[in-house]
């Protein structure tokens, strides 16, 4: 721009408010994985949606895969990242967790259950067959993030409790199902236990040509449990120092690792709901680093 142009749009500032508009619109969205779906709901928390679980991609062995993470808020920002506990490593999280369980202090044991505490997420491919909310989502492939509720319920379709049910192989295209999301508030949080799968059916009536162009479009999930996509333990542990600073806990006890612990697993205490936690959010365990991420992002 000359000076003579610059001079006589000085006083048009209509295109630096769009331009600051739009760069804070793109801070706000800077979380949003387009490749993710999610369902819907109203004000009142209620929402549907069907979808169709997608076997492994091509070159890939595996139609789900699981991560762990954590997100908390501390004076110096926010925590958020992957935990190198999904590659059966040790983390700082996980480490600070088990001293302060291993203290015996039932104060520093809601730290860990109510605050720190890792969350376990399972990322497949999904068909979306039906999203009354998005319409424009139906026919269309996404990576779908959920929790252990939801892959509760796959299990329970692979391996039915009574004899006269089905059994169903949600990730087949054959022999799966569609599945059903009833998504509604309970207490504050979004609860999934009205989903379930429909009775066993082919996809595309089980037309090859285009199953086999379905296949062809899926995301590869090695990404996510990546070593290349980890930060290493000390880039986690100075982001730790950083984000506690001086509030950090102090830990005493070192005895049993949470990691090995045979009653709940690694990192995962019997879990309460938060009470007016910083990072209690309204939302179970599927969508959990989803929020935590918005509100970082608002910051």
């Amino acid at each position: 721009m000359s000076f003579e142009s610059m001079k006589k749009n000085s006083s048009n500032s209509d295109a630096l408010i769009k331009k600051l508009s739009a760069m804070d619109d793109t801070k706000k969205n800077s979380y949003k994985d387009d490749r993710f779906w999610r369902p819907q709901v109203d004000d009142a928390g209620t929402g549907t949606a069907t979808i169709r679980f997608l076997p492994e991609a091509p070159g890939e062995d595996t139609p789900f895969v699981l991560y762990y993470s954590h997100g908390f808020q501390g004076p110096g920002g926010w925590y958020i990242e992957n935990s190198r506990t999904t590659l059966g490593e040790k983390d700082p999280v996980s480490e600070m967790n088990t001293r302060l369980w291993n203290s015996g202090e039932q104060a520093k044991k809601d730290l860990v259950s109510q605050r720190y505490k890792r969350k376990k997420s399972y990322v497949s491919n999904i068909l979306v067959i039906d999203d009354p909310a998005n319409p424009e989502n139906n026919g269309k492939v996404f990576l779908y993030r959920y929790g252990t509720k939801i892959y509760q319920k796959i299990q329970d379709a692979m391996k039915p409790e009574f004899s006269d049910e089905e059994a169903i192989v949600p990730f087949d295209f054959w022999k799966g199902a569609n599945f059903r999301l009833r998504i509604r508030k309970v207490a504050g949080f979004l609860n999934y236990d009205k989903s379930g799968f429909d009775s066993m059916s082919e996809l595309f009536d089980g037309d090859d040509d285009r199953l086999k162009k379905l296949w062809d479009g899926e995301y590869k999930l090695n990404e996510f449990v990546d070593s290349s996509n980890y930060k290493s333990y000390d880039e986690l542990k100075s982001r730790l120092e950083m984000v506690l600073g001086s509030s950090a806990p102090k830990e005493t006890a070192e005895n049993t690792s949470l990691e090995s612990s045979t009653e709940w697993g690694s990192d995962d205490p019997p879990s309460t709901p938060a009470k007016n936690s910083e990072s209690s959010a309204p939302t179970e365990e599927d969508d959990a680093m989803s929020y935590f991420e918005k509100l970082a992002s608002e910051d």
